[in-house]
């Protein structure tokens, strides 16, 4: 069965978009028992959670921004520059700050809580504006939040330009150059790693910061203005839905050099290369990793999850609340859950299935009625007629 390619909303972005925030929970739970350095994190570490983290932290945001920028697209529907600019300003800059002041202290508390006596005497530190580590302020998880604020505007100009009719000729080029599998895997994947042979060697720690943090930040808006032209070329996005078993192959294919390097630099096994060359060649298949994966998810999105159900609309529509409340939640949860004599994968789940009912709760009795919460939290006003 085909499927139709229209401007209207799509039920595979939203499929995509509840399965990337679903990832994002348990990946974030997973943090405090895995031997990656985060905020906070249990007394037992276990390397089994590496080995599924490594692989889901190269391509669970590149998806989540590959979508939003097909998303933006959309956004901007009938709406005027302007109208666009105001409606992104008020759905991310808002929450951002809000979050910044409300939701990410708590996660900050936690990893000192010993240097405190009460949450009070912590949160005065918050207003001395030093960021963190040094400091407590920051936005954390929220930086994907100031990213997209930041490419959905610098992007304003081409995404009204992919949305007009002189636009003919640029999308007819595209589907020339990235309509083919070769072109489809090759060309993205060599533009995101050209620009990270230039960057990395001067920014090579991800660090969330914006303005200290170019190489990633490029890597990350590649992603998004990529989803943005895909799905403003029907025909493209169509191509990536016809190709999918071709580019699931290059993406399954990867992963022999990623986990071969990772093993050797984690001498679990031996490579007749040095640790650079190893490390060299691991960075080249992550990104490569990265761009295959997400496209081949797209495309088997589009094949298997472009149908509606009927309580889809009303999960999309929290998805945004949710990601801002979950990783607090996940902390705040987890610093007392850890404290018990459990299992590490008791705890994990634990610690994932509490995260999500009282994520999934607050978010049914505090943010979806009150509108002051509403607007807080990135979604719509409620207008009384409850529309």
């Amino acid at each position: 069965m085909q499927t139709t390619i229209t401007l209207t909303r799509r039920h595979d972005l939203d499929w995509l978009r509840f399965l990337a925030i679903l990832i994002l929970l348990f990946f974030h739970t997973g943090m405090w028992f895995n031997t990656f350095g985060w905020h906070v994190k249990n007394t037992e570490l276990n390397s089994t959670f590496d080995y599924w983290m490594i692989w889901l932290h190269f391509w669970r945001m590149p998806l989540l921004l590959f979508i939003s920028g097909a998303g933006t697209y959309l956004a901007l529907g009938k709406r005027s520059p302007r109208q666009f600019a105001g409606e992104r300003v008020r759905r991310l800059l808002i929450p951002l700050v809000f979050g910044m002041f409300v939701i990410v202290p708590p996660q900050i508390y936690f990893e000192h809580i010993d240097r405190y006596n009460n949450y009070w005497d912590f949160y005065q530190t918050v207003f001395d504006f030093v960021r963190y580590p040094q400091g407590n302020f920051s936005w954390h998880h929220l930086w994907f939040v100031a990213y997209l604020l930041v490419y959905s505007l610098v992007a304003l100009p081409l995404l009204v330009f992919v949305k007009s009719p002189q636009s003919a000729g640029f999308k007819a080029m595209l589907y020339r150059v990235l309509g083919t599998p070769w072109g489809m895997v090759t060309v993205p994947a060599l533009f995101i790693l050209s620009t990270q042979v230039v960057l990395r060697p001067y920014f090579p720690e991800e660090t969330h910061g914006l303005m200290n943090d170019w190489a990633f930040l490029t890597l990350y808006g590649c992603f998004f203005l990529f989803g943005m032209v895909f799905y403003a070329t029907p025909k493209l996005w169509e191509a990536v839905r016809l190709n999918r078993s071709y580019l699931l192959v290059a993406a399954l294919s990867m992963l022999i050099p990623f986990y071969g390097c990772f093993f050797g630099m984690r001498e679990i096994m031996v490579l007749p290369f040095t640790f650079q060359t190893t490390e060299v060649v691991f960075d080249v298949s992550a990104i490569l990793l990265s761009w295959f994966t997400v496209m081949a998810v797209v495309a088997y999105a589009q094949q298997y999850l472009n149908r509606p159900h009927s309580w889809l609309k009303y999960v999309n529509e929290g998805l945004y609340p949710f990601y801002i409340l979950h990783q607090t939640v996940i902390i705040w949860i987890g610093y007392y859950i850890c404290q018990f004599d459990w299992s590490i994968f008791a705890k994990f789940w634990a610690i994932s299935l509490l995260t999500l009912f009282a994520c999934l709760g607050f978010y049914l009795l505090c943010i979806r009625p009150v509108n002051v919460l509403r607007l807080l939290f990135g979604m719509k006003w409620k207008k009384r007629n409850g529309r």
